[in-house]
């Protein structure tokens, strides 16, 4: 292997507790006193369906701050929020550009970059990889994924315009990742999969704690992965 493409919500970042942290600090002075967690998970509920309509070529491609921020919208009368103002929506939305590392990335990437290429390739558009990338220190040589393929994970043009990006064939990549089904359309595309389980990205006990499709490698974090790679 060449290369490690990783995949960042959920296996990089903490979405949940970032998104419900943010939240409160921007909701609450507002007058709004929420389930904080509760809104983290009806916002990324809204994901997947919103990023099947540019896959399925209902709407065009457009940025996952966009997809974001109408997902936001459709969301917040559950809440009972009405009448923000406009910067506190923009702020609201660019929470997902400061989500936090789960505590083994920074280190573990760090050791991992010694000897391979590094990037994400995720569903987020470039400029929030970039702020997370710099809020975090991951250490990337490059921001891959959907807003350079045009289109979203699992479609295997997104696999397929990474290895393309360094010049190397699927073989020599590898996919890291703490969902099965992301490493499963990679591996369809010929990259090499990784499983990284993260038993908490949904809450307490709520998430995989190990890949549930073949994979070439399984481990607890990224820390694991860096010694089981030698660097």
């Amino acid at each position: 292997m060449q290369a490690l493409f990783f995949d960042v919500f959920g296996t990089l970042v903490d979405w949940r507790t970032s998104i419900a942290r943010e939240a409160a600090a921007i909701l609450r002075p507002c007058g709004h006193a929420l389930d904080w967690e509760a809104f983290a998970d009806a916002w990324r509920d809204q994901y997947q369906p919103a990023m099947e309509e540019v896959r399925a070529g209902t709407i065009p491609f457009c940025k996952l701050d966009a997809l974001h921020r109408r997902n936001l919208e459709r969301i917040l009368p559950r809440f009972g929020v009405a009448g923000l103002a406009e910067e506190t929506l923009r702020d609201l939305n660019l929470a997902w550009h400061r989500l936090a590392a789960w505590p083994d990335v920074p280190p573990g990437l760090a050791r991992l970059r010694r000897r391979f290429r590094l990037a994400p390739v995720s569903n987020g558009n470039i400029s929030l990889m970039v702020d997370l990338a710099r809020r975090n220190q991951f250490p990337w040589d490059a921001i891959l994924g959907a807003e350079i393929a045009g289109d979203y994970k699992p479609k295997p043009r997104v696999y397929l315009s990474a290895c393309a990006a360094f010049d190397l064939a699927p073989a020599d990549c590898a996919m890291v990742a703490a969902h099965s089904s992301d490493l499963a359309a990679a591996a369809a595309c010929g990259l090499r999969t990784i499983h990284v389980a993260r038993a908490n990205e949904h809450g307490p006990g709520k998430g995989e704690t190990e890949p549930t499709v073949p994979v070439d490698l399984a481990v607890a974090d990224l820390e694991e992965l860096a010694t089981k790679l030698g660097v």
